[in-house]
């Protein structure tokens, strides 16, 4: 056992036997843990109560500590990173002799609605490997290597594979649905496919269908058309984890759309776990029913949002590991300046190189790479410049165009202008210096703060994130 930071926090391993003094809470302190725990509703929010913090149990209370379990060693670390201090806090707010909070884990501690398995006959596991069979047949391939070992996490998409690991972790519903949006290539599709792999893992006896919205309409279509309507709803009411990637392709189709919302209904309504997928967050998608975009928003919306240089550089040293493959590391970090657009796109370019190099029996230099990817670089270096990244910054925000060289540092105007020194770094071949001079006469460590201190942001607050990656979109489009 050890304590955390010195702030009364302290973890457990796993199935921690307590303390031979170790008491069974007093009907004082069983009545401050129920206070306590529904103030965690209301001051948490219900989202981030049913995902994190119901699980909690109160497990002993001794010598000024209360001892709670989880049933995970993921679900401990979380609160233990995120709730914790404020739960203390909470503890002692009820009780001032309260010294400290103890997070154990104890598998099993938390059993609400957890899913009973029993052993049935030979017909039953028949016709339950009947159901998987036709499920498979319907469902999308699944790509191997997107696994969670192969995803590389970053403060861009830590939210999103945290809930991503969450769901399958969980022996309950965390959240229902959970809602996966960012832009193209960003790496949507590489959690969906690792939530379904790792489902199929742990919990072999669930049937898990995956499918893009577009094949869901199909299949709705072919149902109706062939008189197997009812036989469709069932097939799809009757799994255990559906997973539907790039929801906005049902935009427009009112049919489609009717069915998926009753499909939704009668899924959450047997506690069956539902993950989406989409282009934008549920408010934003347009030709949505508007009670569909509210069923879409009920559980956790988690964000990827655009790659950092260091998450890009990670995913390069990733995949250069998988292809065992000898690029230099100058190479990976010329990659990750250059092409920004997506994951996807920068995975391509080293695969390319990496060919070429084999082909044609060559060492991979900084000179081949750019040799070879001389059309992808000419795309990413287009015509942008400086001025016209200024521009699109000043429209956005709504300034002057002196705005972006002036002295004023209000975080109205400084911010933005952060902005811009990063999309100038990201965007243009252009040095630190040059940036400078361009943002009037700033110093390189000046324009090097301002990258380092955006692509935080975008870690950390969803508006700055977004606003970038719209600018972004408008340059780049």
């Amino acid at each position: 056992m050890s304590d955390v930071g010195g702030k009364g926090l302290a973890v457990v391993q796993e199935n921690s036997k307590f303390k031979a003094e170790s008491l069974e809470p007093t009907p004082e302190i069983l009545n401050l843990w129920q206070k306590i725990h529904e103030r965690m509703r209301g001051e948490f929010g219900e989202a981030v109560f049913r995902s994190w913090l119901k699980p909690l149990v109160l497990q002993a209370s001794y010598h000024g500590t209360m001892e709670v379990s989880v049933p995970t060693r993921f679900m401990r670390d979380w609160i233990q990173n995120h709730y914790s201090e404020r739960l203390l806090a909470m503890c002692q707010e009820e009780n001032s002799e309260i010294k400290r909070l103890q997070i154990v884990v104890v598998q099993g501690s938390f059993v609400e609605d957890a899913p009973v398995l029993e052993s049935g006959s030979e017909a039953l596991k028949q016709a339950n490997q009947n159901k998987k069979t036709e499920i498979a047949s319907i469902s999308s391939p699944l790509d191997p290597r997107f696994t969670f070992d192969s995803f590389v996490v970053g403060k861009p998409n830590a939210l999103a594979h945290a809930a991503a690991r969450r769901v399958v972790e969980s022996m309950t519903l965390p959240f229902n649905p959970l809602f996966i949006y960012g832009g193209v290539g960003l790496g949507k599709t590489h959690l969906m496919h690792a939530i379904a792999h790792a489902v199929e893992q742990h919990w072999p006896e669930k049937t898990v269908m995956y499918l893009s919205a577009e094949k869901f309409m199909y299949q709705f279509v072919r149902a109706l058309r062939s008189n197997e309507a009812m036989h469709f709803k069932e097939t799809f009411r009757s799994v255990d984890v559906l997973m539907i990637d790039d929801i906005q392709f049902i935009s427009g189709k009112e049919s489609t759309q009717e069915e998926f919302f009753h499909t939704f209904n009668a899924l959450v309504d047997q506690n069956k776990q539902i993950i989406i997928s989409a282009d934008k967050a549920p408010s934003d998608l347009t030709g949505i029913d508007e009670r569909l975009r509210s069923r879409l928003a009920w559980g956790l919306v988690a964000d990827i949002h655009p790659s950092t240089y260091d998450l890009r550089l990670g995913i390069l040293q990733a995949k250069r590991a998988q292809l065992q493959a000898a690029v230099p590391d100058g190479v990976l970090e010329f990659l990750a300046l250059k092409v920004t657009s997506n994951i996807r796109e920068l995975e391509g370019a080293l695969n390319r190189i990496v060919a070429h190099a084999d082909v044609a029996r060559q060492a991979i230099t900084l000179e081949t790479t750019q040799e070879v990817l001389q059309d992808l670089l000419r795309v990413h270096d287009r015509r942008i410049t400086i001025d016209e990244i200024q521009k699109k910054v000043t429209e956005h925000y709504n300034l002057r165009p002196a705005d972006m060289h002036s002295a004023r540092r209000a975080r109205a105007v400084a911010r933005p202008r952060q902005i811009a020194m990063y999309l100038a770094k990201q965007l243009t071949c252009r040095s630190l210096p040059e940036i400078g001079r361009k943002f009037g006469g700033r110093d390189h460590t000046t324009v090097m703060h301002a990258v380092r201190k955006i692509e935080e942001l975008m870690g950390d607050d969803v508006q700055v994130a977004q606003d970038v990656d719209i600018i972004r979109r408008t340059l780049t489009g």
